[in-house]
């Protein structure tokens, strides 16, 4: 089943700025962009080192029950300029309809100018189960038991 996610646009938002899309046939997230606001449009945003900020896409969105849209990182902006999300991957609700803005953080040595209309993150839509949590007196065992943290993964 294919989720259609109704979008709208944000007061002040670019409308001349595509929607979300893939890139590719097999691309599993649709690419976020960046939609300054109009006076920050020529200039951009410079992101100095290690400094953050929400980046807004100018949208809102309408994600249907039973789904989420995850907020990745590009591969290429991380590899290239150090820059990544600071919360990845962030999550957006179904029953969430406020702006969509992207935590981008600066984790390179040189100042980035984010630009109006760039591609900033990816959206992964995910199917979403709830659980229900309850209090036990004991866990079951297994082989790795309490293990985890601290791990190197070499034997």
């Amino acid at each position: 089943m294919m989720p259609t996610i109704n979008v709208m646009h944000d007061d002040g938002a670019d409308l001349a700025l595509p929607l979300p899309s893939y890139e590719t046939p097999g691309s599993a997230g649709a690419d976020l962009r960046a939609n300054l606001p109009e006076a920050d449009r020529d200039a951009g945003w410079t992101l100095a080192p290690m400094e953050r900020c929400i980046v807004p896409t100018g949208l809102r969105v309408e994600i249907p029950e039973g789904f989420e849209m995850q907020i990745r990182p590009r591969s290429g902006l991380a590899a290239k300029h150090g820059v990544t999300l600071a919360n990845t991957p962030g999550t957006i609700d179904s029953d969430y309809r406020g702006p969509l803005g992207v935590i981008m953080i600066n984790l390179g040595a040189e100042p980035f100018v984010v630009s109006h209309g760039d591609r900033i993150a990816q959206a992964v839509i995910a199917p979403v189960l709830q659980a229900e949590f309850q209090l036990v007196d004991v866990l079951s065992d297994t082989a790795r038991g309490a293990g985890g943290f601290g791990s190197t993964g070499r034997g």
